[in-house]
């Protein structure tokens, strides 16, 4: 018998034992169920999962030291979310998306990490915040999924222009090409093709939001009551940006605020926006800086391709290198990066220009010599250093990160409009009202 049997019959006799006493009081006591709050397509949002949602916000809210927003605007604006999460999870279904178990793994792990603990230190800190492990990963595996979704549906298809590039680069100079904004962001989505009445609410709700912050209330609070964007219980937290990793919209308007100061409303095709400047700084680069001239070959993990699937192709890969193969020639026939026609070749790369685990890897190398297969987000590689210099910020640096800049933004405003689209099609039922 296994030590797990004993507790299990204690757990059935427990049962049987609560349900004889549920029996004995049914007609004294109403019985709680659980209950659909919303409809999305052909499935249910029930309260108990928002119930889950309302408590970890609320958790996060408190340790954030933000007041708390009403229970009932919270709620709503947590089932928004939710909502559209849900919509996103089927479109990855229906068109064959999935994340393996190994992936969320590997993304605990790296979380895990960056809060400097094993994956056991790192559960048990999450319980001692009363968060479910499960709950986590499910939460992880959603954002896994939404990753996957704006990689396939927008990143791989984003083109940047020379003379896109050409406006970065005037952009920057105009505006001084180190500074950088510190921002956070209130977004009031307006639905695609909605009638005027509308679209006058949905303003009248980002007026109300403003009103608020004028007032002296907490951003953070406001925007976990009233915002639509992802990151709305941050405080629709931006980061660092320079004025061209903005969108044009945001850089014109934030290069006359002053730190402290609210944007006026600012309308764009997705809806209203409210940004609050809260530090600016000068970024002042090394002049010089290590590059390495690398190449390398690219496995992605798909629908179709595992994690294993993808590091086996690319040992064989290894094999034949090592057997006398030209690298190049591999990558031509083996690489899923758009560097394959030109047999791998990236360029002269500086520290930033590639994914932490990609970088490790290549500065780890000796020049010539060809890595293991290495994991990224992106897939798996096989890295080969083929020269070092150290070089000063060249027109060529300037381009890339202007294209990189260009990337983002493009990547950012194309993702939230396809994001509209998806959910403004799904068929939604709201029931949060009904008792």
């Amino acid at each position: 018998m296994t030590p797990f049997r004993p507790l299990l019959l204690a757990a059935l006799a427990a049962a049987f034992v609560l349900a004889s006493a549920a029996d004995a009081r049914a007609a004294r006591e109403p019985i709680l169920l659980d209950r659909v709050v919303a409809v999305v397509n052909s499935e249910v949002i029930t309260r108990l999962e928002l119930d889950r949602q309302l408590e970890s916000a609320t958790r996060q809210l408190v340790r954030q030291g933000t007041p708390l927003p009403q229970k009932a605007l919270l709620e709503r604006q947590l089932l928004d979310r939710m909502i559209t999460t849900r919509v996103l999870q089927q479109v990855a279904k229906e068109t064959g998306l999935r994340i393996e178990e190994s992936q969320v793994d590997r993304a605990v792990g790296r979380i895990a990490q960056e809060n400097r603990m094993d994956v056991t230190a790192f559960r048990a800190a999450l319980a001692d915040d009363g968060t479910d492990f499960a709950q986590f990963r499910d939460e992880l595996r959603d954002e896994l999924v939404i990753a996957r979704l704006r990689e396939r549906e927008i990143e791989s298809r984003v083109v940047v222009s020379d003379a896109e590039i050409e406006n970065w680069l005037r952009t920057q100079a105009a505006v001084g090409r180190n500074d950088e904004y510190s921002l956070l962001h209130i977004l009031v989505t307006v639905p695609e093709a909605s009638a005027p009445d509308q679209i006058q609410t949905r303003r009248a709700r980002a007026e109300d939001a403003l009103a608020k912050l004028k007032g002296g209330a907490d951003f953070v609070q406001v925007s976990s009551t009233i915002s639509d964007a992802p990151n709305a219980l941050q405080g629709g937290d931006l980061g660092w940006r320079t004025a061209g990793r903005l969108p044009n919209l945001f850089a014109q308007a934030v290069v006359a605020m002053k730190v402290g100061d609210l944007s006026p409303i600012l309308r764009s095709p997705n809806g209203f926006h409210i940004l609050k400047l809260v530090d600016k700084r000068s970024n002042e680069q090394p002049v010089v800086v290590q590059q390495s001239r690398a190449r390398h070959i690219l496995v992605r993990v798909n629908e179709a391709v595992s994690e294993a699937d993808a590091k086996r192709r690319l040992e064989l890969a290894l094999q034949r290198i090592r057997a006398g193969a030209d690298f190049a020639d591999v990558a031509r026939t083996v690489s899923e990066d758009a560097s394959a026609p030109r047999g791998g070749e990236l360029g002269w790369l500086s520290p930033g220009d590639t994914v932490p685990e990609f970088e490790k890897a290549m500065e780890a190398l000796a020049v010539n010599q060809v890595s293991e297969p290495v994991q990224s987000p992106f897939g798996w590689h096989l890295i080969q250093v083929l020269e070092r210099r150290t070089e000063d910020l060249t027109k060529e640096r300037q381009r890339r990160v202007a294209q990189q800049a260009v990337r983002s933004r493009k990547t950012e405003e194309q993702f939230t409009e396809w994001v509209r689209q998806q959910r403004d099609r799904a068929f939604v039922e709201l029931r949060l009202e009904e008792r």
